[in-house]
């Protein structure tokens, strides 16, 4: 039995809105996750009509491990609720296909390159077995609840 739980559980969103399922590792500077590619899955709503995901999805599965691993770490700090955190922006994402073919398991790794307060930059692959699907750099923004309600604010009123 895993010790981790489900990844929507160190993620502050909801269904349908998350893209990964199974928690493998988190460590102190990595994490892995999985999801699978078929319509049982949580990436169902997300699927073409070959059962597919478009490989761009790749991006926010990244960012949501990336997010599993802040919010585990938030977890061992006593942290409840996970925190939202930003993608400020990725460079280098690069997919093999199209698509991430339908029926496979992805395996998802985020590795911490370095963080400076509230600005996180991690490399981040997605392999099915040892075949690397896809794979970049993604910045991140870790804001304070307050700041992060008060651009929501700016964001609706602006």
């Amino acid at each position: 039995m895993s010790e981790f739980q489900p990844a929507h559980g160190y993620l502050p969103h909801a269904a349908p809105m998350v893209l990964i399922e199974r928690v493998i590792a988190v460590s102190e500077d990595s994490a892995h996750c999985q999801v699978m590619v078929n319509e049982s899955s949580v990436l169902a709503p997300f699927l073409n009509q070959r059962g597919a995901l478009p490989a761009w999805f790749g991006i926010e599965i990244l960012a949501q491990t990336i997010g599993v691993w802040s919010g585990w770490h938030g977890r061992q700090h006593q942290d409840e609720k996970p925190q939202p955190g930003m993608l400020l922006g990725g460079r280098g994402y690069r997919a093999a296909q199209a698509e991430f073919a339908a029926g496979i398991l992805l395996d998802v790794e985020i590795t911490l390159l370095m963080r400076d307060g509230k600005v996180g930059s991690f490399e981040g692959t997605i392999r099915h077995g040892t075949a690397l699907l896809a794979s970049g750099r993604l910045n991140t923004y870790q804001p304070e609840q307050e700041e992060f309600q008060q651009l929501l604010t700016q964001g609706i009123s602006g």
